[in-house]
């Protein structure tokens, strides 16, 4: 019974060795790594923008694709981006509101340029990237009809993206009473 016992305590001692080992080669060896921190204002890979600065995760991957959208006779807004860019991460809390205030009646299309085939020599006006430019962000309003009612490259408020909708889809003027929030400041912004 008593070398029962040694032989258990032998064991223990060795499991406790080998653990406080584990725990001090990754001590040395991710010591030195400073913590990630996401960052509206630079042009780093923080990972979803949509989650991350817009408060919304669910605006990727699309519900539906532009083909779909324009095959329902349904007016789509296409907004291409990339998940690097200091730029779209500032404009993804616009697309928020977008989707909040015209979901139901307009396709929300946000179109990552990395997953586009820009190799292809051609595209149908029902292909996302027939109507990509080249820069980032880039929204553009299709009627339910395919014609194109706004294109704009760049930053821009929700403002004038609501005057764009409401144009497409021949809705009246805001109320001047209605207050937009600030659409300067990302909804999860931490970092300044």
């Amino acid at each position: 019974m008593k070398n029962w016992h040694q032989y258990l305590n032998f064991i223990f001692c060795v499991a406790i060795a080998s653990c406080l080992s584990v725990v001090a080669y990754l001590g040395i060896a991710f010591g030195d790594m400073q913590s990630v921190q996401a960052k509206l204002t630079d042009d780093s890979y923080d990972g979803n923008i949509f989650a991350l600065y817009g408060g919304n995760g669910s605006i990727v991957p699309p519900r539906i694709s532009l083909a779909q959208s324009l095959q329902q006779g349904r007016a789509a807004m296409v907004v291409f981006y990339v998940d690097d860019s200091a730029d779209c991460k500032r404009f993804s809390p616009i697309l928020n509101l977008a989707q909040g205030f015209y979901g139901k009646t307009l396709s929300l299309i946000a179109v990552s340029v990395d997953s586009l085939d820009l190799q292809k020599k051609e595209y149908a006006p029902t292909d996302e990237a027939y109507y990509y430019k080249g820069t980032v962000p880039q929204t553009v309003l299709i009627s339910g009809d395919g014609k194109v009612g706004f294109d704009r490259e760049g930053l821009f408020g929700f403002e004038d993206l609501d005057t764009a909708i409401r144009d497409l889809l021949d809705l009246p003027d805001a109320p001047p009473e209605l207050k937009f929030r600030n659409t300067d400041k990302a909804i999860n912004e931490v970092n300044p």
